[in-house]
């Protein structure tokens, strides 16, 4: 996301982004208004002088400042270039206006739109979580106006179906957000009503509220299954109601809401769009892809099916391994390679998992400053015997910090049934053993195996073409 190798993770469910937030003028220097949005579809209204050369830094004192961010949370958030087409979280020293003049330039490296999408598409400037905050940090905060941005954040990803949820999950969230909108004094009849009215895609994700997952047969009719969605979400609506004599403070409903997004681990994720392979349905059947989302955080990474809203492969960075390739000939892709433990029929073996992005490099990149950040972080949580696996104390710097965040041999994976369990019988993976006398590995510019490599050894993948075909 941050930095200088340009992390820039498109989000094509950002429908609030057709909005242009940096004005242009001849007269830079003058003063020019400037739209910063929130989540939540609010904005803040500053006028600013010299807005070809004023930095994030500069803009983010007046934005702290109207919303009454204090100190100790300043760090929470950041500003980001948005659009349908792509993301980026800026830097301190960015500027603005210049990198929305490098725009189109930015999209015709990192995406795949037509160049008619490309001309028409408008970036705006957000100020939303920084991906690089610690979770745990977001216990420590009490101030309401910082925990209302955390949680409007938080609310757009589960409607959307960006963080994907189980049943529990969505329905507990549900009845938060009611509780914050409306109170936790409705009746049945008031509840029916404002539910209604607002829709239930307000309150659960918008493909389990119009029928589209696939948690719900299709033989239902939709009166009965909108019913059904109602009823559990009362049910759940009455236990905050009567968790306690008084009605909860917001603060309180925030934090639990936060607390509860928590268990998701893509919480907090940068996310990057990409393709995999589907599985062959026959020997003769053209292989086809699949569209994945690709979440990227301090705790790990996870491939998530973008139709059916759920996690193909998920992993810690301690259970996998990893690399890009550049495209060798035209129409090659550029891929990012995730290698992690498998069996094949009770033998262990190393499976590869082939993702298909122009932004390979860029999730290279992040996953590699994720791992130097958590390594120097548990370092940090080790000194201060403090209990945690601490993210929380996020080094000034990461210079020297150490890089043995992977290699060597990894436990088995643990999964679970749920949409947040990974789905590894359902990908088209790559498997190979150890002694590589089932099929040709990866050519060296590194060592022998990802498992044997130095965490230092970052240079490109080369595939031998057996490989790629299997």
């Amino acid at each position: 996301m941050e930095g200088d190798d340009c992390n820039f993770p498109p989000d094509s469910l950002d429908d609030h982004s057709q909005r242009g937030s940096v004005a242009s003028s001849a007269t830079l220097s003058r003063a020019q208004d400037v739209l910063i949005y929130l989540c939540g579809d609010s904005a803040v209204h500053l006028s600013v002088e010299g807005l070809g050369s004023v930095s994030v830094q500069e803009l983010g004192r007046s934005v702290r400042e109207a919303l009454h961010i204090p100190e100790s949370a300043q760090d929470a958030f950041a500003f980001w270039l948005s659009s349908p087409l792509l993301e980026l979280q800026l830097k301190l020293r960015h500027q603005p206006y210049k990198l929305c003049r490098q725009w189109q330039d930015l999209l015709y490296r990192f995406t795949e739109a037509s160049e008619e999408d490309i001309s028409q598409d408008e970036p705006c400037l957000q100020y939303r979580r920084n991906v690089f905050y610690p979770k745990a940090k977001e216990l420590q905060i009490y101030d309401e106006g910082v925990l209302r941005l955390l949680y409007e954040e938080a609310r757009d990803r589960v409607l959307t179906g960006r963080y994907p949820c189980d049943p529990e999950h969505w329905t507990a969230l549900g009845a938060l957000s009611l509780a914050l909108d409306e109170g936790t004094g409705l009746d049945g009849q008031q509840f029916t009503t404002t539910v209604r009215e607002k829709k239930l895609s307000s309150f659960l994700p918008v493909h389990v509220a119009m029928g589209s997952g696939g948690l719900f047969s299709t033989l239902r009719g939709k009166s009965s299954r909108q019913t059904g969605l109602e009823q559990n979400l009362l049910e759940e609506y009455r236990k905050i109601s009567k968790s306690d004599g008084n009605s909860p403070e917001p603060t309180q409903l925030l934090h639990q809401y936060l607390n509860t997004c928590h268990t998701l681990p893509y919480y907090g994720c940068a996310f990057f769009v990409g393709e995999i392979d589907k599985p062959a349905q026959g020997f003769l059947q053209r292989a086809k892809r699949k569209a994945v989302n690709v979440g990227i955080c301090l705790e790990g990474v996870y491939v998530m099916d973008v139709k059916e809203k759920h996690v193909l492969l998920g992993l810690q960075f301690n259970e996998l391994s990893w690399d890009h390739s550049y495209p060798e000939e035209q129409g090659d892709s550029h891929i990012l390679w995730l290698e992690f433990d498998g069996d094949e029929d009770g033998t262990p073996v190393n499976k590869l998992l082939k993702i298909y992005s122009k932004q390979a490099e860029l999730m290279s990149g992040f996953i590699e400053f994720c791992v130097e950040l958590k390594s120097a972080s548990e370092g940090g949580a080790a000194a201060e015997m403090d209990g945690e696996v601490s993210l929380s104390q996020q080094p000034a710097g990461q210079d020297g910090s150490s890089k043995n965040g992977r290699g060597g041999r990894r436990g088995v994976l643990h999964r679970q049934s749920s949409v947040l369990c990974s789905r590894v019988h359902s990908l088209n993976t790559i498997s190979y053993v150890d002694n590589g006398k089932e099929i040709k590995r990866l050519k060296p510019k590194r060592a022998a195996s990802f498992f044997t490599r130095q965490a230092s050894t970052y240079s490109a993948v080369q595939v031998t073409e057996s490989l790629e075909q299997s």
